[in-house]
């Protein structure tokens, strides 16, 4: 069944032994170098494959992250599927039959991703949609049926995704269903369409039963807005008898529901009043639920069946950190089990359920291990009008070196703004808390109102408030953080990507001396412009976005989008700012870095802008991802006196375009000319 398969001007020398013991200031603690944290990991996304024969993971070929394969049996005799030269694979799937490795690409970051297959035995790689500008969507994988999947695409009419079903064999896709209007569909087991949702005028959903290929005139379920990112079906049982749900309606977290298809009737199987339940883990053949996910500080798995319970036991009795199941074999014998200690590198195990026994797989990151790596401090702070804000700090061990998450003097501080703004920050590694808290930096996450996870509440708190009340928990982060003598007032920066890019020029715009300075990657300026770009294919969405940001078809929604844009107020910047952006960009356009950074020269004010002509919503190249970071720790460097890798050759390899304001960084101009 699928579930989901779907972002100072001294400089240190870098030593290369780790030290051991805590530091008592930053020069004690060995810089970890750029291309251990940012580059291709050795292995990532192992899985097992459905017949439990065979092990897959993502694995550099050359310098570019590839598909693997190996025998379960003997994980040495691995062997690279695919040969990708420039864009790296980052996630792949096996083909219910255990004969295909599945992964979607795309070209340049353009988000138009194309599905590939490539034959386990023979190495013959597929391009199952040979479509220009389209993208795919995969409905769904059942393991009942082992030689189809369903699929959607948009090759036809770029707004909505029409249902294929793709004979995995000989690739031949057979029209299911032509889309015209829905957002999205979900199937049974034996692959059925079984539900249709379509976007309503209040931004909420609709949701119709499909029968014998026929959408049904009336729906049987119906979402308004404060429910729509809370709520929606999760998959049938494999006898098609139950339908569950993640559901808020009529409550304010969203519950773990099962429905009976016949009767319509409803059952709550978990809640809980801190968070919603998002996900679980299913049981592969019945379809029925095991365990439910629940993240409110940490995640952690909650048992509703007590068949998975002592596996659940054993693994978080053995396994010393936060820990996933990626992946299950058929039978259900053999588990792929990642683990996340936030202060080492992640591993995978292979996990044998009759014989209870565990099996290192990997370390993704072995170069990591012994680094001087810190712990995450989840932290619940107020904001201003009394709403409780989960957040997370990373500490420097210059400033706590027991690793007790508290400072023992103030240091400059980091605000790292997560996009969105519909996502969340969650606990764990994360590889940017890593490398600023190992330049000096404390770092602070902060789950803004309009985050996801805590109910359509705290979501819908964030309506309308770009730049107003979501800046204002930024803001409220930041006196806690002064006020815990975690860091010092005139010494805080800004950084994020996406709606975090946003945030950082919001707050060098709106409140242009709370930050010493800001970097904005593949960030919003102008409101207008982001909704006039969005692409086709959010078409459905649309009424949301007007609802939850502001609506330009009417004039208080447009004075609202006015007065929220960062580029109306480019005038007020006075902190030193770097933007990265990359050319491709489908979500954000490249418009949106362009547009301010014309408006800061016509101001003479000056800006640092690197552009990507390769890479979209962000730097999926890990080439270009270490070159703007190397760009970016040697700014932090100069506004907050923190310590950074130089920036040497790091350009070279990469397309980084420095369109303006090397001269504003240390050693960007001799790597812009040495590149």
């Amino acid at each position: 069944m699928l579930r989901s398969i779907l972002i100072a001007l001294s400089v240190a020398v870098i030593v290369p032994v780790y030290a051991q013991a805590p530091a008592a200031s930053p020069a004690d603690t060995p810089l970890i170098e750029r291309a251990k944290l940012f580059g291709n990991p050795t292995k990532t996304a192992g899985r097992v494959s459905p017949d439990g024969k065979w092990l897959s993971w993502i694995a550099p070929r050359d310098g570019v992250l590839n598909v693997w394969v190996a025998p379960l049996a003997d994980p040495s005799a691995a062997r690279a599927l695919t040969d990708e030269k420039t864009r790296p694979i980052r996630s792949a799937f096996w083909s219910p039959d255990s004969k295909t490795l599945l992964f979607i690409n795309d070209k340049g970051g353009d988000e138009n991703f194309l599905l590939y297959g490539v034959d386990v035995v023979s190495g013959k790689q597929t391009l199952y949609t040979p479509f220009e500008k389209t993208r795919v969507q995969l409905v769904n994988i059942s393991r009942q049926v082992k030689d189809r999947i369903l699929i959607a695409v948009n090759n036809r009419d770029p707004r909505w995704h029409d249902v294929y079903s793709l004979h995995l064999p000989t690739g031949k896709l057979t029209l299911v269903y032509k889309n015209d209007g829905y957002a999205e569909f979900f199937s049974d087991e034996s692959l059925n369409l079984r539900l249709a949702a379509k976007a309503r005028k209040d931004g909420g959903n609709d949701f119709y039963r499909i029968s014998n290929g026929k959408v049904e005139n009336s729906p049987i379920g119906q979402v308004g807005l404060e429910d729509s990112l809370t709520t929606a079906p999760l998959g049938f049982t494999t006898d098609g008898k139950t339908l569950y749900w993640r559901d808020s309606r009529g409550r304010d977290t969203a519950a773990l529901i099962a429905q009976d298809v016949a009767s319509g009737k409803p059952t709550v199987i978990a809640t809980d009043v801190r968070a919603d339940i998002t996900s679980g883990l299913f049981d592969v053949r019945t379809g029925r639920i095991q365990a439910y996910e629940l993240e409110v500080l940490k995640r952690e798995y909650v048992p509703i069946d007590p068949s998975i319970k002592a596996d659940l036991d054993f693994l978080e009795k053995e396994l010393k950190g936060q820990f996933s199941v990626t992946s299950r074999s058929d039978k259900d014998d053999k588990w792929t089990v990642a683990v996340d200690t936030v202060s080492a590198p992640a591993a995978t195990y292979l996990y044998d359920r009759k014989g209870k026994r565990l099996t290192k797989l990997y370390v993704s990151r072995p170069e990591l291990e012994g680094a001087p790596l810190v712990p995450m401090f989840p932290q619940e702070i107020q904001a201003r009008d009394g709403l409780t804000l989960v957040s997370y700090l990373s500490l420097p061990k210059s400033a706590d070196p027991q690793g007790s998450g508290k400072a023992e003097r103030p240091v400059p501080m980091v605000l790292f703004v997560h996009g969105g703004p519909w996502g969340r920050d969650s606990y764990g590694y994360h590889s940017y808390h890593q490398w600023l808290a190992n330049r000096g930096y404390a770092v602070l996450s902060v789950n803004f109102r309009a985050s996801t996870g805590f109910g359509k509440e705290f979501i819908a708190k964030g309506n309308l408030e770009w730049g107003r009340k979501m800046h204002d928990d930024l803001l409220d982060a930041v006196d806690w953080a002064v006020a815990n003598g975690i860091t010092t007032r005139d010494k805080v920066a800004i950084m994020g990507g996406s709606y975090g890019g946003y945030a950082t020029l919001a707050g060098l715009t709106f409140t242009p001396e709370a930050f010493a300075c800001g970097v904005d990657i593949v960030g919003p300026s102008n409101l207008f412009t982001l909704l006039e770009t969005i692409p086709p294919y959010w078409e459905a969405f649309k009424q949301q976005f007007y609802r939850r940001m502001g609506d330009p078809t009417t004039e208080s929604g447009r004075a609202m989008l006015k007065e929220r844009s960062p580029l109306n107020f480019a005038d007020k910047i006075v902190r030193p700012l770097l933007i990265g952006q990359g050319a491709n960009d489908p979500r954000v356009n490249v418009r949106e870095s362009d547009q301010i950074v014309a408006a800061m020269n016509a101001k003479s004010i000056p800006v640092t802008y690197v552009v990507f002509p390769d890479e979209g919503h962000g730097f999926a190249r890990p080439v270009n991802n270490i070159a703007f970071n190397a760009v970016a720790e040697n700014f932090l460097g100069n506004c907050l006196g923190g310590r950074a890798e130089p920036i040497g050759a790091a350009l070279k390899g990469s397309t980084a375009q420095v369109k303006q304001g090397a001269q504003f960084v240390q050693g960007l101009q001799e790597a812009v000319g040495g590149k």
